[in-house]
């Protein structure tokens, strides 16, 4: 194979992931739900942080192990759309008491495709929470990968079983 050629095809081995990640750095692909709970932050943010309760109540994700503090490490089981289980383990970036808590998972290696999950709660007068929860996907495989990234629906379980869970124990 001539030198030209081989440089070519390795050129475009770079360049199409590399254009494929600044595409999605610069257009991510983003995943929006909210709920209004009629608990203060501080009763939803126990639920949400209370990892060993996860299999008692959410839908979604269904196990959870780990330290809830910035730097953390969880290992997160969630049920799939089609059916099955998916176990990953992201980091913790923000846990910031009756706020935020947000984590990054990764597949494989950074920039193949990138979850920054994210879970804020927003103080409403009369002691209610906006719960705002999504997730933010960057990565060469983002446009690519489709089903797996469907999880609206997931969201919206959690959502509704956590508003549930807050507010009976805020009673």
């Amino acid at each position: 194979m001539p030198v030209r050629t081989l440089a070519a095809i390795i050129a475009l081995l770079v360049a199409v992931p590399a254009g494929l990640y600044t595409w999605t750095r610069l257009k991510p692909r983003e995943i929006r739900t909210e709920i209004e709970i009629d608990a203060a932050p501080g009763p939803v943010w126990r639920v949400l942080t209370d990892l060993r309760a996860y299999p008692d109540w959410n839908p979604f994700i269904i196990s959870a192990e780990g330290e809830v503090r910035e730097g953390g490490r969880l290992t997160n089981k969630l049920t799939q759309k089609g059916g099955g289980t998916l176990t990953f383990s992201p980091t913790i970036l923000v846990a910031a008491p009756d706020r935020e808590l947000r984590w990054l998972g990764r597949l494989i290696v950074p920039g193949v495709l990138d979850g920054e999950h994210y879970f804020r709660l927003e103080a409403l007068d009369g002691g209610r929470t906006r719960l705002v929860h999504g997730e933010r996907f960057t990565g060469a495989l983002v446009p690519f990968a489709g089903g797996p990234l469907d999880v609206a629906d997931g969201f919206r379980a959690m959502n509704a079983a956590l508003k549930s869970r807050a507010e009976t124990m805020a009673r």
